[in-house]
């Protein structure tokens, strides 16, 4: 599928084209011992091979005879700490490929595609300044895509601006839960189920921020999973808490206490908000991790407690999603070009599941027939694909 970005550290590899590679990161014992000249040698893939000494002392040493196309370099750490690795432009800093935590006395190996440009070698170890390896210059060929680093200062006023988005969406969840509360302590359990839906995806649309929640994510929004008593355990409480009284026929009085409970977890939450710090350099991760948990999640149903409302979750998580990466497009737009087709990827899964909405219901997941479930599955799976490409072209890497 089209998808952009550079060699990831999470070990997705994006081809020139656009075509998605998926390697695998192997670390293992080096068999030989480094020194001399290197000759590129083929694999049993046939793409040239070459190792390169990763240290403070000898970074980049061993690449004596540059070759275009695609190849793989066999990263090998002769120092005694770890450190990560950067293959780069060495005038724009533009990145064409990255390893981190190669432990000492390992190899790893980086594939990318290289064509007419210069390039180099970086090494950052642990505990010391970063060291330039010798610049290799390169004719012939089209090299693979790069993007230019992003710092955690590019990220800081991006990740406050979020910040300030999500009080705003605190506000809203903390009035909707209210009203929630209200219609359960009127003994109104139909109107608490019309109440349930539209506070639960104010929670879900913040997803960026659950980590920054710390501890209040599972009260508010936990399910079951790993507690003795299951749904009648006591510490299960939040709205997957409600959501299974409500659709499993439990009385007015049995829900007034954990609906309390919520409106009492979302408002310390709201309260404590303004001293909490998100951490920026996780702000392209969350953009990721947000449909990577809808697949995961509400795409299997696990988070169903009577509501049949996963379909409309997802579908926050979309506008969660979109949240995130207005933040993030100053920084994408000139990185990452496939960002106008990451765009109209996430149109069309807003359209697909706008499709199950009927009005004030949506289609539970167990009636998608199989036709629906393959759109759905499909259009969510490309874009927790491309969104791969925003994390990682998001992290922070080190410049010194």
């Amino acid at each position: 599928m089209p998808v952009s970005g550079l060699t990831s550290r999470r070990g997705r590899i994006w081809a020139a084209g656009g075509i998605l590679l998926i390697l695998a990161l192997v670390a293992a014992l080096l068999v030989t011992t480094l020194g001399g000249t290197h000759r590129a040698r083929a694999a049993a893939d046939g793409l040239p091979r070459i190792t390169v000494e990763v240290s403070p002392s000898g970074c980049g040493r061993g690449w004596n005879e540059p070759v275009s196309g695609l190849q793989v370099f066999d990263l090998h750490n002769t120092s005694d700490g770890p450190a990560e690795v950067y293959l780069e432009d060495p005038r724009s800093r533009a990145l064409y490929g990255e390893i981190e935590g190669l432990a000492p006395g390992t190899t790893r190996s980086l594939t990318v595609r290289l064509g007419t440009g210069s390039y180099a070698f970086t090494c950052l170890p642990d505990d010391a300044g970063a060291v330039t390896g010798p610049t290799v210059r390169i004719t012939g060929g089209t090299a693979g895509p790069a993007a230019a680093p992003v710092t955690e200062h590019d990220l800081i006023p991006l990740a406050i601006d979020y910040q300030k988005w999500v009080a705003g969406g605190l506000d809203e969840l903390a009035g909707l839960t209210g009203r929630l509360r209200s219609a359960i302590d009127r003994g109104d359990l139909a109107g608490a189920r019309t109440a349930w839906l539209p506070a639960h995806l104010a929670y879900e649309r913040l997803g960026a921020a659950y980590d920054a929640f710390g501890d209040a994510d599972g009260r508010i929004n936990g399910t079951d999973a790993g507690l003795p008593g299951g749904v009648h355990d006591p510490s299960f409480t939040g709205f997957h808490r409600l959501e299974y009284g409500l659709w499993h026929g439990q009385s007015a009085d049995a829900l007034r206490g954990p609906a309390a409970t919520l409106v009492k977890d979302v408002g310390a939450l709201r309260t404590g908000w303004a001293q909490a710090r998100m951490d920026p350099a996780q702000l392209g991760l969350r953009a990721h991790e947000i449909l990577e948990n809808t697949v995961q999640f509400e795409l299997t149903g696990r988070t169903d407690y009577g509501s049949g409302s996963n379909l409309a979750t997802a579908r926050a998580g979309i506008d969660g999603t979109r949240a995130v990466l207005s933040r993030l497009r100053p920084l994408l737009t000139t990185r990452y070009p496939d960002l106008p087709a990451l765009d109209r990827e996430l149109d069309r899964a807003q359209r697909t599941l706008d499709g199950f909405h009927h009005g004030g219901t949506w289609t539970p997941l167990n009636r998608l027939d199989r036709t629906g479930r393959e759109q759905v599955d499909a259009v969510l799976g490309d874009l927790v694909e491309r969104l791969a490409s925003v994390a990682t072209i998001c992290d922070p890497r080190r410049t010194v």
